[in-house]
Formats: structure tokens, C-alpha cells, sequence
């Protein structure tokens, strides 16, 4: 067992003379399989495909991917395991000082919009190779979609990185197949018939019962179009159901977007983690202090990918689908094995899970053989009668990992869906989560309390998470536990304005705590909450939706969150004046803040929000307000806020009083 090529010494040590593929990749190679590149490389490897990393490459110099030489058969490109803008950049557009997925955790070692970059490279150096993009970064810009970063609405990402392919989702299935094509000799021009890839064409006269998407120019010209086209595209990212999807560019271009590609089967899923993975970063970045990122997964295990979960601001849908695949319980406990016997297991197993960790099958049956509904969510606004909320398979899986020897405790922190939970008619899981399964605190994520918001974040009710949390109490009292939950909060979510900021400002009074850290609403590619971001409009129904994008505003709702803080009394106070709520300036218990004379108040340049940001976004804006008939004005600028970065930990806010 070892590590891929990375340099030509390494290729001739393995008896290499040409790879079959050179993956280009924005991260820095990590062979474990939390990591994309690892993935994909390793199933081609087990398919007796050859291939080399180059790991951030300096993309001003194009002798940096030239070091594996030509490959055989094209070369592959990833931005990396996140999107690479999400990766740089805070909500405010301020750079994040560190990357995890970097070698010493240094930033700026790849460029913004790396896969278009990575792309553009190949293409000067290698005109004629073959380049096939996938990643999460390729996936959510697969067809034409607003670009938060620049305020614009972009072609298709296939188009813009000069690319031929693009393999969608999590590719395992596509890119064998891929590479079979190229290896039978068929140009990569004709391979236009794999489901789960994205091609471009002049000719569609081929392409059988597709559906002619609003083209690229007419979107630009009228959101209100672009909001039309993705609910095409939200009700066709099932395999069984979906249709291909037609985009027309200027010039006589067209990009086809295939079907999917089916589920894994618990078989398939299996043999993709049994892989003979290194399960650490390459020894070449020793000397840089290593890759942060693989703390957080080096004693984690993957049981499950997919979501039926549905919330509007997660493009997991689009990634992974909606239809849940699971792996074995002996793969589980095998890789758990490898885990108790590395040298740095202290006997803590830090997650079971994958997007949503309680999801352990689909959430009925008739989604293995017709595909899940298009026009239907399993969990929203209500639990479906189909829905089969059951535990049982998971619960027997976490008591296999408890007992094995060297285990002291077995965490879960990835997401718990407590709608989901609150579903199932038998406790025990519920009551073993809480005995055996939280390190100290529980992550949940409610994301507001106000009903109008939940209904457009795709979340259940208020009154669904208020159920749970007082079990949740009443399960940690009978069990002697002091634990606490960890609530996610959003801001200035769509549909969210004063009145819906100062109603969980009141919540959060009530409950008597104050969240360390607030996420501001981050619009990336391919969600739902982002297509109203941009339109004003929500796809699902058509109806025009509030939007903040006033930068004061967004500090005024986040101000309102963390009311206590004395910094935050001037913009607490002024908006609680337009709110039309100066009943909760005052000395009674319901108030959040005392009377004092307003301070000077702090302007939205001084709040971290980018000049940039501030110049172009009222312009652009205004520009579209016509057009797509929003229902308010821009006032300037789009963002917003100090940069806290990523969801910070919200401490004791659910503890019992």
C-alpha cells in the first residue's frame, strides 16, 4: 500500500511510465475517504487506472502541472472538498485567515474559483487533453447560477473552465465509466450518453426527452426565468425520475445535463471505504505542520451520504440526492478496527454519520424502485404518512461500536435531524443518545424560531423543536446528565425582516441566554434560499419573497440576536425603534435592552463589510428590480457583518432552569 505519484520519481518507483489521469486538485492531497480526490482516485485505481496528484499547483505558473507529464487518457480537476470561494472567504467577504485543507493551515495557496482556473491552465499548456471537472465546486455551478462573490448570474462552470466533462455528484460511478469510454478509444467530444455528467454540444438532435431549460441569456435578463429553470432542475436530481435538462448559450451551445447516476447499493458503498487508503496526509507535508483537516475526520466513520431532509439553504440535493445509502455494519466496524489500533486513538470515536447523522435508510421504501417525490419533501412542512422514522438499524450499530475493545465513548456531532428523531414512536434511541452519545453539549439546528422564516429555510415548526427540547431535558434529568444543546441560528435569511429578527431576539430573552457566534445567511450555488436571494422570488410556488440585503440592516438583525452584548445597544435599539417595538426599551423583565441616549452609531463600512461589496451591489441590484418585479429595493451594498466564520458553538443556551 501506498500513496499515489506525485512527482516523477514517484511514478518511476511504481513502474510508471505515462498515467492514465492527472488529478489536479485544490486541496492538499489527503488520502483518506472524507476527502473527494481520494475517492475517485482510488476507485480508478481499483479498476486498473494509473493515476498522479498535483496538489495546488501555482497557478501562474504553467510548468506546475506539467510534472507528471501528459497523461494518457485527460486530466481531472477539482477545486476541493469545499467550494473554493466558501473556503476563502467569510459571508462579508472578508479572506479567511487560515485553511484547513492547506498544508500548516496557510492561506492563498489556490486561487478563487479554482476549477475555472485549473481548467484554463490545462487548456493553455495541454490544448487537446481531455478535462473532465467534479468536485462540489463543478457540481452546484453545473448549469447557469448566481454567483454570490461577484453579484452576477454565471454560465455554466463547464463553459467558463474550458472543460469537456463535467461528473456530477459523487462521480465513483461516472468517472469508471469515464475512463472506460476514453479507453476504448471513443473522443471525449462523443461521450454524451453517461448519466451523471454535464456535456456541451451544437447538435441535440440525439438527446431523447429532454427538457428545454430557459436559455442562459434570457435567465440573465429575467431572474425571474433563472427561479423558473431550478425548479426544473430541483425536480429532476432523481435518478429514476430525472430527465435531461437542456441550457442554451449564445452561439448555437448547448450544455446537456444527463440523469444522475443511481445510489450506491450498500455493496457498492462498502467497496468504495474498503479501499486501501493511506488514511492520512501525504509524509511530504510533515515539515509544514501537517493538514489540519484531518483531525476532525482521522476518528470519524462515514455510515451514511444523501438527504431527505430538504432545507432550502443546503445544496445537498443536488450533490448527493435525496435518497439516503448506507454502508454495512461489518465495513463500519472494520474501518473502526484500523481506527482503535492507530497510535493516536485515544479511545474516543468522534462522529457516525454523513450530512444528517440518524439517517440510516430512505425514508420509504418506494424510493429504491419510483425515486423520491418531485413535488413532495419527506419531512416538510410535515413529517410524509410514508415516512418510515425508525432508529433500530443505527441504534444497533452504535451498541456494536460501544462494545468494542479499546472504545471508551462514541460521539456523534455531525447533524441530528430531531424532527426526524421526534418521528419515531420508540425511544430508546433517543434515551441511548442522550446516555451514551453526547460529548457534553448537542448539536441541533433549528435555525430560527419565527414560522414564516422556518417555512422558507424548508424547516419544521417552532413548535416541533420546543417538543424536543423539553424531552431532550426530561431524558438528561432522569438520566442524572448535565448536558446542553448547541442550537444553529441563521440571520437575515430570506423572508426574515425586523419583526422576524426581534420575535428570536425575544426567544433567546426567554430562554435567558445570549449565542456566542451568528451565521449570517450565506448565498452559495444551487440552493433554493439562494435563488431567492437573488430573484426575490421563491421557485417552489412563484411568490415573491422579502430579501435583506441592506448591509445596516443585516448588522441590525444580527445585533438583535446577541442583544446583550453592549456593543451592539446602538443598532439594537435603532431597530427595535423601526420596528415599531420601543415597548422592549425599558427596565421591565421583557426587555432587552434599558433606555440610555443613543451613541454615535457605527457605519456599515466600519462593521467589516467590504468596499467592493458595498459600490457594486446597490447598482446590480437596481438594475434587476424591473425586471423580475421584486418586491422591494436594494438599499446598497449586500453584506453585512463582522467575520465570525464558520457556525460558532452556542453555549448552555437549552440548559434546564
Amino acid at each position: 500500500m501506498a500513496f499515489l505519484p506525485i512527482s516523477k520519481q514517484d511514478m518511476e518507483a511504481q513502474g510508471i511510465e505515462q498515467l492514465d489521469f492527472v488529478y489536479i486538485i485544490g486541496d492538499a492531497y489527503v488520502d483518506h475517504p472524507s476527502f473527494g480526490h481520494a475517492i475517485i482516485s482510488r476507485v480508478l485505481q481499483a479498476h486498473g487506472y494509473s493515476v498522479g496528484i498535483i496538489s495546488q499547483p501555482d497557478w501562474k505558473d504553467e510548468s506546475s502541472i506539467t510534472r507528471l507529464g501528459r497523461p494518457k487518457f485527460g486530466f481531472l480537476v477539482s477545486g476541493g472538498n469545499m467550494d473554493s470561494m466558501v473556503n476563502h472567504y467569510f459571508v462579508s467577504g472578508r479572506h479567511r485567515p487560515t485553511d484547513a485543507y492547506t498544508p500548516g493551515g496557510k492561506p492563498y495557496k489556490r486561487p478563487d474559483h479554482a476549477t475555472v482556473v485549473y481548467g484554463n491552465l490545462i487548456r493553455r499548456v495541454y490544448k487537446d487533453s481531455p478535462v473532465i471537472i467534479g468536485g462540489i465546486e463543478a457540481s452546484l455551478r453545473r448549469l447557469a447560477h448566481y454567483d454570490y462573490w461577484s453579484d452576477s448570474f454565471k454560465r455554466s462552470i463547464l463553459l467558463d473552465s474550458q472543460a469537456d466533462l463535467i461528473s456530477y455528484g459523487m462521480g465513483e460511478k461516472s468517472i469508471v465509466e469515464i475512463a472506460d469510454a476514453l479507453a476504448s478509444g471513443i473522443a471525449v467530444q462523443d461521450i454524451t450518453f453517461i448519466p451523471g455528467t454535464v456535456y456541451k454540444t451544437k447538435d441535440i438532435s440525439g438527446v431523447y426527452d429532454g427538457i428545454n431549460l430557459p436559455s442562459y441569456d434570457v435567465m440573465k435578463e429575467e431572474p425571474r426565468r433563472y427561479a423558473e429553470s431550478f425548479q426544473i432542475q430541483y425536480c429532476n436530481t432523481d435518478p429514476f425520475t430525472g430527465k435531461t435538462l437542456i441550457e442554451a448559450y449564445p452561439n448555437g451551445v448547448y450544455v446537456v445535463q444527463n440523469p444522475p447516476q443511481p445510489p450506491l447499493t450498500m455493496k457498492e458503498m462498502d467497496e468504495v471505504y474498503d479501499l486501501p487508503y493511506m488514511r492520512t496526509y501525504h509524509p511530504s507535508y510533515e515539515e509544514a505542520g501537517g493538514v489540519p483537516a484531518i483531525a476532525e475526520v482521522k476518528f470519524s466513520l462515514v455510515s451514511n451520504r444523501g438527504c431527505f431532509g430538504g432545507c432550502n439553504f443546503c445544496a445537498l440535493t443536488f450533490h448527493q440526492g435525496r435518497t439516503v445509502q448506507v454502508r454495512s455494519h461489518a465495513s463500519i466496524l472494520k474501518e473502526a478496527e484500523l481506527m482503535i489500533h492507530d497510535k493516536d486513538f485515544k479511545g474516543y470515536i468522534h462522529d457516525v454519520g454523513g450530512p444528517t447523522a440518524n439517517f440510516r435508510q430512505p425514508s420509504c421504501q418506494k424510493q429504491m424502485t419510483q425515486g423520491v417525490c418531485k413535488n413532495r419533501q419527506c419531512l416538510f412542512p410535515e413529517p410524509c404518512p410514508n415516512l418510515e422514522a425508525d432508529h433500530s438499524d443505527y441504534l444497533s450499530l452504535l451498541r456494536k461500536l460501544r462494545a468494542l475493545p479499546g472504545v471508551k465513548k462514541v460521539f456523534i456531532r455531525s447533524g441530528i435531524r430531531f424532527d426526524y428523531l421526534m418521528a419515531d414512536p420508540d425511544d430508546t434511541f433517543f434515551r441511548e443518545l442522550v446516555e451514551h452519545h453526547v460529548s457534553g453539549q448537542l448539536k441541533v439546528a433549528p435555525e430560527h424560531i419565527s414560522d414564516t422564516v422556518l417555512t422558507l429555510l424548508g424547516k419544521p415548526k417552532k413548535e416541533v423543536y420546543e417538543r424536543f427540547v423539553k424531552k431532550y431535558n426530561r431524558l438528561n434529568e432522569q438520566l442524572g446528565k448535565k448536558q446542553f444543546l448547541v442550537p444553529y441560528l441563521m440571520s437575515s435569511h430570506p423572508g426574515s425582516t425586523l419583526k422576524e429578527a426581534i420575535e428570536l431576539a425575544e426567544y433567546l430573552r426567554d430562554l435567558g441566554y445570549m449565542p456566542e457566534q451568528v451565521q449570517d445567511f450565506y448565498p452559495t450555488p444551487s440552493t433554493v434560499s439562494t435563488v431567492m436571494y437573488y430573484t426575490g422570488i421563491d421557485p417552489r410556488n412563484g411568490k415573491k419573497v422579502y430579501v435583506c440585503r441592506n448591509p445596516h440592516e443585516k448588522a441590525m438583525q444580527r445585533a438583535l440576536i446577541q442583544y446583550r452584548n453592549p456593543n451592539n445597544y446602538d443598532l439594537v435599539r435603532e431597530a427595535l425603534v423601526k420596528g415599531g417595538r420601543e415597548d422592549l426599551i425599558g427596565f421591565e423583565k421583557n426587555c432587552l435592552i434599558r433606555p440610555r441616549k443613543m451613541g454615535k452609531q457605527k457605519q456599515p463600512q466600519q462593521m467589516g463589510v467590504p468596499n467592493h461589496l458595498q459600490k457594486t451591489a446597490n447598482q446590480k441590484h437596481s438594475q434587476r428590480v424591473g425586471k423580475s418585479e421584486r418586491m422591494q429595493k436594494a438599499d446598497g451594498g449586500r453584506v453585512q457583518r463582522k467575520d465570525t466564520g464558520k457556525k460558532k458553538t452556542i453555549r448552555n443556551v437549552h440548559k434546564k432552569k
